[in-house]
């Protein structure tokens, strides 16, 4: 036994002594980190990004030691409340109104709070903790979503930590998840593995999901299990857990054009008709005549009114600016001109690429999405998650970088109005063009700078 331990430290010392460090700084960032302190966010998420490539580096064929790795990691994060996003008090909120038969998309919390007998735990917290800004707007979370929020509810005692936790071990769940179905279609794409590791150990994954609890995770377990079913051809349960996805986050949506050719026109008019007729019945719980109006308009904000660690659009908005351009009628222009061409490019992609090849289906989703996320003026880090799954399954690797320079736009809650620093994100899309130049030029000329499979 003793022989066996010095052996294996012998051999992975380095990896070992690594996983340790992580550890540490992964419980420093879960019970000490501030989000206004931007320097110290930007040093521990730099020295764990660092981590990750390296524990990938020296133990890609490692399987238990990656997957414990990834799983402590997560862990570590079980009892912290999330310290980057206050998006969790409005989860809880929503998840107490549908807990107790109230439709969370018919009333705004700023309505309720005003009644006197307001039906939810711990109110007054939950309603100070979400921000004037949530309070003010129905719900935009779609309905399993929420199914989600009334069950960690419901098991979380009425508690802000007994939800927490619920909604915690969830994502952590939906993470071994992805792990399993996604080393699935790796294997029947014919690539290796291990590279679901660049996902399962990825700090942004690990510190906004796990940490922070946002619902990417879950949705992405439903889609990479879609898609392996998508793989193999068995559509009608493809459309089943497809549908669920969208029921988490609305995303992949964008994608149901992409597979009419991969499946043919008749068993497409069955998928679609499949994935219409299983959101309709998630749908059917919190269906009223507002439902459909409260809902869209807050969508809509997405479009016309928030700005976040933009890319073309603050390019543009500077031009602009110079012209005399005013920014808040800007942006409601922009946001009606972006979904137009983000639905000429999936169009593009639907009727003039071979789609009839899983690979090249891949390929697609991948730069439908990253079009979206590179043209939209709302970029949150947690959303370039999505594609950093994509990415595993294809032989482009920009979206890990792009996860690593995300951390620069945490700077704007190094203040207290909120402001963007211009300059890191410029440094920001400035990096990943560059980087995704290269692997433009390189991968499709038959060189894989990052990592070949």
């Amino acid at each position: 036994m003793f022989d066996t331990l010095t052996k294996y430290w012998k051999l992975h010392k380095v990896a070992i002594l690594l996983s340790a460090l992580g550890v540490l700084l992964y419980a420093f960032f879960a019970f000490q980190l501030v989000r206004t302190d931007f320097p110290k966010l930007l040093g521990l998420f730099t020295a764990l990004f660092f981590i990750y490539l390296k524990l990938i580096q020296f133990e890609k064929w490692n399987l238990r030691f990656l997957v414990g790795m990834g799983v402590l990691f997560r862990l570590l994060f079980l009892l912290a409340e999330p310290n980057l996003s206050q998006d969790y008090f409005r989860f809880i909120w929503d998840g107490e109104l549908a807990a107790q038969g109230i439709n969370p998309y018919l009333y705004t919390p700023y309505t309720l709070i005003a009644q006197t007998d307001v039906p939810i735990a711990n109110a007054q917290v939950l309603y100070d903790g979400m921000g004037s800004l949530s309070a003010r707007n129905y719900s935009n979370y779609p309905p399993f979503n929420q199914l989600l929020f009334a069950l960690a509810s419901l098991l979380g005692g009425k508690t802000i930590f007994g939800s927490l936790l619920v909604m915690r071990t969830t994502i952590i769940l939906a993470d071994i998840g992805i792990l399993y179905f996604g080393r699935k279609l790796l294997l029947y794409l014919n690539k290796s593995p291990h590279l679901i590791f660049w996902y399962f150990l990825n700090p942004l994954v690990i510190i906004e999901l796990t940490g922070n609890l946002h619902f990417e995770g879950v949705m992405l377990f439903f889609f990479v299990w879609a898609l392996f079913l998508t793989a193999v051809k068995k559509w009608l349960p493809a459309a089943v857990v497809y549908a669920i996805s969208i029921g988490v986050k609305l995303v992949p949506l964008l994608f149901l054009p992409l597979v009419l050719k991969y499946f043919g026109l008749k068993k497409s008019v069955l998928f679609y008709g499949s994935v219409v007729l299983f959101c309709f019945l998630m749908v059917v719980p919190f269906y009223s005549p507002e439902f459909i109006t409260n809902y869209s308009k807050t969508v809509g904000l997405w479009f016309s009114n928030f700005e976040f660690n933009a890319g073309l659009y603050n390019g543009i908005k500077l031009l602009a600016v110079q012209f005399d351009a005013k920014p808040w009628e800007l942006i409601k222009t922009y946001g009606k001109i972006t979904p137009i061409l983000t639905i000429a490019v999936v169009l593009y992609c639907t009727f003039f690429r071979d789609t009839k090849k899983i690979t090249v289906l891949l390929n697609a989703m991948l730069w439908v999405l990253s079009f979206y996320y590179l043209t939209s003026p709302t970029v949150h880090p947690w959303y370039l998650i999505f594609l950093v799954t994509l990415c595993i399954f294809t032989s482009f690797r920009f979206p890990i970088v792009w996860s690593g320079l995300a951390v620069l736009s945490y700077f704007a809650y190094a203040n207290e109005t909120f402001s963007e620093n211009l300059w890191l994100l410029g440094l920001e899309y400035a990096l990943l063009f560059g980087y995704m130049g290269y692997e433009i030029i390189t991968v499709w000329g038959k060189k894989v700078f990052f990592r070949k499979n």
